[in-house]
């Protein structure tokens, strides 16, 4: 590339094609992009597909036809995450085209089954939040959001693992599958070294953070997932790849990758220090703290605001500056003096 920020027809040489569709919430930071990548034999690949509704698919048709395709012409959809404006449409394209679809092994039960998975993890889920502070109109209200979303994705079983260094040949150019866990459990990019390009769904966006869910999932090592420290993680790796290019989920490609990522992190680390400042005298829960420090948040943003709480307490947690206690109904949090680094 002879430019940090190809344009549509540079990309178009090398067979990338975006192809944007409609998300109904704000906080995706724009609309979900699919990656149409041409194949060597004929054909594309698709790099996640949009939601599973009648705008999501109507957009991917047009946007395809655009570039003088049709679903018929898909050979592989890769899934870059377990999120339903990324997979939606993952079970119309198979059935249509006869593709595979491909995604991370710590995902699928999201794609596989939404609703039994819900189903399954609810009494578990419901019986952290409310040691984290919340109340049953809370989980109720939790509950309906949960239910919209998996409407928006019918479940799909058949799929195909990608695995951390798998080699993605395609006609113009080949890319190799990096698992960068964080945003979800499962999330991979695709990076093509010779060009310097990252398709990077939701890893890393230009305008807004990506925030970290929370999980009930477990690392493979049996503890459980903590998705900010893992997200810390995986963005020093990208940031030492230093991609030229980041083709995101949502939104339009954009340079300065490292940049992009110090800036994030420096957000993280005064969110923490802020975050910190809150748990003396009285150790709060993290439903306290998500009213303390988002009073105009909506109740409906709450899985949103408590994850973001969540995350950077867990990574305060890991660097020994603040732990856990247990009143004997609710989870909250201290902070521990260290050298140099007193409770604020």
């Amino acid at each position: 590339m002879t430019s940090a920020i190809p344009t549509d027809a540079a990309l178009a040489r090398l067979g990338i094609h975006r192809i944007p569709s409609p998300v109904p919430f704000v906080s995706a930071g724009g609309p979900v992009n699919a990656w149409a990548l041409e194949e060597q034999g004929g054909g594309i690949a698709l790099f996640d597909t949009g939601l599973g509704t009648d705008e999501g698919e109507q957009a991917l048709r047009e946007g395809l036809a655009a570039h003088g395709f049709s679903v018929r012409d898909v050979r592989r959809v890769l899934v870059s995450h377990g999120h339903v404006d990324h997979f939606g449409l993952a079970g119309i394209i198979a059935a249509e085209s006869g593709a595979r679809v491909f995604l991370h092994e710590a995902d699928a039960t999201k794609v596989r089954s939404p609703g039994e998975r819900l189903r399954a993890s609810r009494e578990a889920l419901h019986a952290r939040l409310l040691r984290m502070g919340c109340d049953p109109e809370d989980l109720e209200r939790l509950e309906r959001v949960h239910g919209t979303m998996v409407s928006l994705a019918p479940p799909f079983d058949d799929l195909q693992p990608l695995v951390e260094g798998d080699r993605i040949l395609l006609k113009h150019f080949e890319a190799v599958v990096q698992h960068r866990p964080g945003h979800t459990p499962g999330l991979v990019c695709l990076y093509d070294e010779e060009h310097g390009l990252l398709f990077a769904g939701d890893h890393l966006l230009e305008r807004v953070s990506p925030n970290p869910l929370l999980e009930m999932a477990r690392n493979p090592d049996g503890t459980p997932f903590e998705a900010l420290v893992e997200q810390l993680r995986s963005l020093e790796r990208t940031r030492a790849i230093d991609p030229a290019c980041v083709l995101p989920g949502h939104d339009v490609p954009f340079g300065g990758a490292a940049k992009v990522i110090d800036s994030l992190c420096a957000f993280y680390t005064r969110r923490q220090a802020r975050l910190r400042a809150f748990l003396s005298p009285d150790p709060p829960t993290a439903v306290e703290l998500v009213r303390r420090l988002f009073p105009r948040a909506a109740r409906a943003e709450l899985m949103l605001t408590l994850s973001e709480i969540v995350g950077n307490l867990e990574v305060l947690r890991r660097r020994g500056l603040a732990r856990t206690v247990d009143d004997g109904t609710h989870e909250r949090w201290e902070a521990v003096a260290t050298d140099g680094v007193p409770p604020a």
